[in-house]
């Protein structure tokens, strides 16, 4: 019982000794490639896991990331909506005159036309400046204090916005007005 079926066969004459052999090496090198799949197959699965969980962490942080500027945004447009509401409940609607109130913007000069009870109260540091919609607007200098708390890039002239003295200034005692009409 010990014959194989290639034994067999020989023996009743089926096939010949070439053919027997031929059919053997054919048998090893199929085996030898299944084994040499199952081992890249077992690779292939450890790689496959790996790459799936450097997959999953990149998309937790990517998750983390979006969710990062998405709660960044929110606080964003919760800020700029508590400046709206400070700028719309306590902006001055009266201020719009006849005498012209230059500051500078950035690199630019802009004007006011204002009257003379707030260009003095302006020049006093009593209200300020602040960017409102596609304009300005004015408003007292303890809600611009709180505007410039949550969004500092609003304010254009800050109340109280001196400069500062020198101490070893020769012309300190001459007080210099800074809202002369020419």
């Amino acid at each position: 019982m010990g014959n194989s079926f290639g034994d067999q066969f020989l023996k009743a004459g089926l096939v010949d000794k070439s053919r027997l052999e031929k059919a053997k090496k054919s048998k090893r090198r199929q085996q030898k490639l299944k084994q040499k799949q199952k081992v890249e197959v077992v690779d292939e699965t450890a790689v496959a896991a790996e790459a799936a969980r450097k997959a999953a962490a990149e998309a937790a942080e990517r998750d983390r990331e979006l969710n990062r500027q998405r709660k960044a945004a929110a606080e964003r447009r919760a800020t700029q909506a508590q400046v709206r509401q400070l700028v719309e409940q306590n902006r001055l609607t009266d201020a719009e005159g006849d005498v012209v109130y230059n500051f500078q913007d950035g690199t630019l000069v802009k004007r006011l036309h204002v009257t003379e009870t707030v260009r003095d109260r302006l020049a006093h540091g009593q209200l300020a400046i602040v960017r409102f919609d596609a304009g300005y607007a004015l408003v007292p200098a303890g809600v611009a204090e709180k505007i410039g708390q949550r969004d500092a890039a609003c304010l254009v002239s800050p109340a109280g916005n001196r400069p500062q003295e020198d101490a070893d200034d020769p012309y300190a005692a001459y007080q210099v007005p800074d809202d002369l009409m020419w």
